[in-house]
């Protein structure tokens, strides 16, 4: 049964490392959460090892910039991994082939820059979906249009049997009030329609398998008992923790809010049922990392 804690440090004892979801637990998209970073310092000022472990569709040097301009200091957080860097070492050993067709925003321009760990890496080329070998897919054109408008793209690409590069699995993310799509919406369409999707970042092991490359790279190679995930998404970092066989803190406050009616902490009855339809169990439940 999940147990609601008050604060990470009931718990933080009986870990080595944190894997450290980051939107919707440590910063909003718009502006970092005080208490969340109190909490990580707290953990590493104990000898704890935290890695903040991401479904960005980006490198990791770029996310560390951006969580610096929204106020997430560097002793709060000792590595990063990202579902981007995940799919950008699968692109470049070429998953989707050579010739790709680019979904996403201008800042996810950084997907294509080269990856020093891979050898001998495939020379990638963005071209229009008519040339495209496969597709490399960051996120939505717009993150405020229905994933829908991507299904004539899509249909044509599928009876061209090319594979769908997804960076980035989460469906949804909150910009402070304001909900985005992500490339996982475009990704599950692509499925749907019956085209095949790679997946690189949670839940999928490719992006937990490089966070233990991380720890490892730090001295720190702890085994799955001793590591503790964090992260408000209940099918990335919940259904990953779990497949994954190490604990889960779910924080409700994020993308689950209304539906545990989540004020400072979770209401239970309306945790219980939540975490029945999802078909999720995380070890524990907290409003808001704290």
């Amino acid at each position: 049964m999940t147990e609601i804690i008050r604060q990470l440090s009931d718990i933080s004892a009986r870990y080595e490392a944190l894997f450290v979801d980051l939107w919707g637990c440590v910063h909003d998209g718009l502006r970092a959460h005080e208490d969340a970073v109190t909490a990580l310092q707290a953990f590493r000022a104990t000898g704890g090892t935290v890695v903040l472990l991401t479904n960005a569709p980006r490198p990791r040097d770029s996310v560390a910039r951006q969580i610096a301009k929204l106020g997430v200091p560097d002793d709060a957080w000792d590595t990063i991994a990202t579902s981007g860097d995940s799919a950008r070492a699968a692109m470049f050993q070429g998953a989707v082939g050579r010739k790709v067709y680019f979904i996403g925003e201008d800042h996810d321009q950084s997907f294509f820059e080269p990856l020093k760990i891979i050898s001998d890496p495939l020379d990638i080329q963005r071209v229009p979906l008519e040339e495209a070998e496969g597709i490399v897919c960051c996120g939505p054109f717009d993150p405020h249009a229905e994933p829908e408008v991507m299904r004539p793209e899509f249909l044509y690409a599928k009876q061209k049997g090319l594979k769908l590069l997804c960076a980035n699995p989460d469906i949804v993310v909150d910009r402070g009030e304001r909900r985005e799509w992500c490339a996982g919406a475009l990704a599950r369409l692509y499925t749907e329609m019956g085209g095949e999707s790679l997946y690189f970042g949670k839940p999928h092991p490719p992006i937990y398998d490089l966070a233990r490359t991380r720890l490892a790279a730090l001295g720190t190679v702890p085994g799955d008992a001793a590591i503790l995930a964090v992260g408000d998404g209940p099918q990335t970092d919940i259904t990953g923790a779990m497949g994954e066989d190490i604990d889960s803190l779910f924080i409700t406050g994020g993308l689950a809010a209304a539906e545990t009616r989540t004020e400072e902490q979770p209401d239970p009855k309306a945790l219980r049922d939540y975490l029945a339809r999802e078909g999720i169990s995380p070890s524990f439940a907290i409003g808001y990392l704290r």
